[in-house]
């Protein structure tokens, strides 16, 4: 995609690629940034059970891929609760602790995911990850981001990580407050990277998991009173609409990464 110069810009040409919901991608992830100046990365990095594939994640290495199935029709049919019970029974046959086997299965994909980042790499959490493990596995060249600015080949990014809460109960879930209070402290940007889309409704309906994702009205409000040029976001996997405008700003899902391999690109 080829979008209209930065102001005070440089003439040289600058390409960044994005991505977004990398869920275990290591292997495309290496080559994510193979022909850019620098790749954002707009989290979930995790994967804890593929939708798309019930054997692959944490979920099924830990119960089996018949329980993944049983979990992902419940989710799918919106019974959370039923899920929350099922989810709960099987923990429960489990005898290390339900924490500490959670964190050993994310530390060892961290480990893979944070290896094949490229340098640079200007990255954000998701709703699935875990914050407060990546200063252990963030190398030189990856700056972690999340309610703060960062310049890129003369335009401005800014970076508001994590998703919003829902019956799901994913990790990084934070309230409407907090969430608003990061994007506020980004300010004006260029380009405005989030995990979750602004609460549009075409942007937050997902085709094939037939629900509304949780969607942010504090972005929508940013968006329409900063006016950055792009808005870019992820999270809805398979969503209604991948991208639209709001006023001047192009809003765009950059992608399932886990499932295409490839990176959204940006240049100017």
């Amino acid at each position: 995609m080829t979008s209209t110069p930065a102001r005070n810009a440089p003439d040289t040409k600058t390409r960044v690629h994005v991505v977004s919901d990398v869920h275990g991608n290591a292997r495309d992830l290496a080559r994510a940034g193979e022909g850019a100046d620098a790749l954002v990365c707009l989290g979930d990095l995790i994967l804890f059970l593929d939708y798309a594939d019930h054997s692959r994640g944490i979920f099924p290495d830990l119960f089996g891929v018949e329980n993944a199935d049983r979990i992902v029709e419940l989710r799918t049919a919106r019974r959370f609760a039923e899920a929350k019970e099922f989810g709960a029974r099987l923990w429960a046959g489990v005898e290390e602790d339900r924490a500490a086997v959670m964190e050993k299965a994310v530390r060892k994909q961290y480990a893979e995911l944070f290896a094949a980042f490229p340098t640079p790499t200007y990255a954000t959490y998701g709703n699935v990850d875990m914050p407060m493990l990546w200063p252990e596995y963030a190398r030189p060249g990856t700056t972690v981001l999340d309610g703060e600015r960062v310049e890129i080949g003369g335009r401005v990014f800014g970076f508001v990580g994590g998703g919003l809460r829902t019956p799901m109960r994913t990790p990084f879930e934070i309230s409407d407050e907090e969430y608003a209070a990061k994007i506020e402290a980004v300010g004006e940007v260029d380009v405005l990277c989030t995990h979750i889309p602004p609460e549009v409704p075409e942007l937050v309906y997902d085709t094939v998991a037939r629900r509304f994702e949780r969607g942010s009205r504090a972005l929508l409000d940013a968006i329409r009173r900063t006016r950055p040029r792009y808005a870019l976001f992820g999270h809805v996997h398979q969503p209604l609409v991948p991208r639209t405008r709001i006023g001047a700003t192009e809003c765009v899902n950059v992608g399932h990464f886990a499932s295409t391999g490839r990176p959204w690109v940006l240049e100017w």
